[in-house]
């Protein structure tokens, strides 16, 4: 069974650790500093590791986080697997708040961001295979442990990756919606194809915090928001203990 890590987002700070959060500096990496340091996690008596993606505290926003530097941190830590938490916006009408999903695609409309760890020179040009942008073997696991923790998730959802840290227009949203997307997100690029080239099995844990722009009755409202991500965070919890107490499947 591969080293679980797990890439936490928005209001990710309250897991459980045995360390301070503020604790340890931030790992250093051939491509600078990750956003903090790696910390072991427990959770329900099973250990992972634990990056948070925007630092303590919340500071780092989603277009300038070193996206390279976390990943390399992870895998030098020896992490095998990563679940990134994804706290995002709903598109389409099957993801409303409150409701989770392991997404299957997505769509990059991120820009200026490194997206790669092979920009020429010494390090060559490398092309990966990005059709499957999920490992399915982690995928699946995702989801048995959905049913365990006794949370509905959805799997199949197109995950549209945008720049930020802005939130969208409505007529933003009504072009990612004609583009297929059904949710929308800030961070999920660069670091699914980061995650591709480091051969690490990686897969987003997806929870919606709120309507898209234009999608729901006025404006967005951060204390909705903030109400609907703290009621996520429960049930993602539990859906870690479910995936780390379980047989992993055969990749």
């Amino acid at each position: 069974m591969g080293l679980l890590g797990i890439i936490g987002g928005s209001g990710s700070g309250h897991l459980t650790s045995r360390e301070d959060p503020s604790c340890g500096a931030p790992a250093e990496t051939p491509y600078g500093l990750a956003s903090a340091a790696v910390r072991r996690l427990l959770i329900g008596g099973q250990e992972a590791l634990f990056l948070p993606r925007h630092g303590v505290g919340h500071a780092i926003p989603p277009h300038l986080v070193n996206y390279r530097a976390n990943l390399w941190a992870l895998k030098a830590a020896g992490v095998e697997r990563v679940v990134a938490l994804a706290a995002v916006g709903g598109i389409t009408p099957s993801f409303g708040p409150r409701r989770f999903s392991v997404p299957h695609q997505l769509i990059d409309y991120t820009y200026r961001r490194d997206h790669s760890f092979h920009n020429g020179g010494e390090s060559g040009v490398v092309h990966v295979d990005f059709t499957e942008p999920y490992c399915p073997t982690l995928r699946a696991e995702l989801l048995a442990a959905c049913v365990v923790a006794g949370t509905s998730a959805a799997d199949q959802a197109v995950y549209g990756a945008t720049q930020g840290p802005r939130l969208e227009t409505a007529a933003e949203i009504l072009r990612l919606e004609r583009d297929g997307c059904d949710l929308v997100g800030m961070t999920g690029m660069p670091e699914a194809v980061l995650a591709k080239e480091l051969d690490l099995c990686y897969a987003t844990l997806a929870f919606v915090v709120n309507w898209a722009a234009g999608k729901g009755q006025g404006p967005i409202r951060m204390d909705e928001v903030e109400g609907h991500l703290a009621h996520c965070m429960e049930q993602v919890e539990a859906i870690l203990d479910a995936l780390l107490r379980q047989r992993p499947l055969a990749p």
